[in-house]
């Protein structure tokens, strides 16, 4: 059993490793009072990794092998209007972990995403070379810089679109698009963006794995099948068996988005499915397990 402490376990990934690593000693750590899962069952503590004195208050006189970091900010265009938050957050707050990590001898595995690059030529192999277009992007590659000019025990695994079913977690594309749905809205959605959409839960397990290996360096994660939005989207629709006419494709440049988009992103997984057992799943796959979980959820978290 490892002693294992996650970083943003209140969001979407956080609380999907915390049952991948169940048999684990789990610390969790995050900015809510408490965790919005009463079924997690860990030891939970508020922590701000951006502030470094309350980091190594909360790691005082702790012996943890691994820390895996899932808190980030993630709204891209979110980033482009407080670069303030994105930086405290996405290099700073990296920059304290690596820096206790180094200095406790602690394994880190850090989060990153296929904005660090610039979509002209996806999907993207682990040596490809990274020209991110918007400041998300270059927050989480400056903290992917940090970690391997810093540390030797790391892991940064990229990923792209992450989606799933979570207690009380913002909305991602598939929710979103649901609730856009049900209330029979229409939705611009682009045709010129192309990834492969992950499902939380299957990245979880490759983490999980991953723990338990010597591997070190760089890995994508993402789901087997690379899409477009508007794609992705008709599928959501038939899934649930919900109107697809209300779903209208957009070019990118319509929408007036602050932050430019990669157009064609998305992550090559051939390295993780030489080392790894957990296989990335298809849509297909990846929605039937969301659409079991989505219609349990009470009524006021769908």
């Amino acid at each position: 059993m490892s002693k294992i402490i996650i970083t943003g376990v209140c969001g979407l990934l956080g609380q999907k490793l915390v049952k991948s690593l169940k048999g684990n000693h789990i610390i969790g750590f995050d900015l809510l009072d408490e965790h919005p899962d009463p079924r997690a069952r860990i030891e939970y503590r508020r922590t701000d990794i951006a502030d470094q004195d309350d980091l190594v208050n909360a790691l005082h006189a702790e012996e943890v092998d691994c820390i895996i970091n899932c808190a980030s900010v993630t709204d891209v265009d979110g980033c482009e209007k407080n670069t303030g938050l994105a930086y405290m957050v996405n290099v700073k707050g990296v920059e304290n972990l690596a820096d206790i990590c180094k200095a406790k001898n602690i394994r880190l595995i850090q989060l990153s995403t296929d904005y660090i690059f610039d979509g002209k030529d996806g999907p993207y192999t682990e040596r490809d070379k990274p020209n991110p277009l918007g400041y998300y992007g270059t927050t989480k590659l400056n903290a992917e810089k940090y970690i391997i000019d810093n540390l030797k025990d790391y892991i940064i695994v990229r990923t792209n679109v992450l989606y799933g079913v979570g207690s009380d977690t913002k909305p991602n594309f598939v929710s979103w698009l649901l609730g856009k749905l049900q209330e029979d809205k229409h939705v611009n959605i682009v045709t010129d963006q192309y990834n492969n959409p992950t499902l939380a839960d299957n990245l979880a397990d490759a983490i999980a794995e991953l723990v338990d290996t010597d591997f070190r360096g760089v890995l994508n994660f993402g789901g087997s099948d690379y899409l477009s939005r508007y794609r992705f989207a008709g599928l959501i629709a038939r899934a649930f068996d919900l109107n697809e006419d209300l779903i209208q494709p957009a070019l990118s440049e319509e929408l007036s988005q602050l932050a430019k988009r990669p157009a064609r992103g998305g992550l090559r997984n051939d390295k993780a499915r030489k080392l790894l057992k957990t296989n990335p799943l298809s849509i297909k796959e990846g929605l039937k397990i969301f659409k079991n979980q989505y219609e349990f959820l009470p009524a006021d978290q769908t």
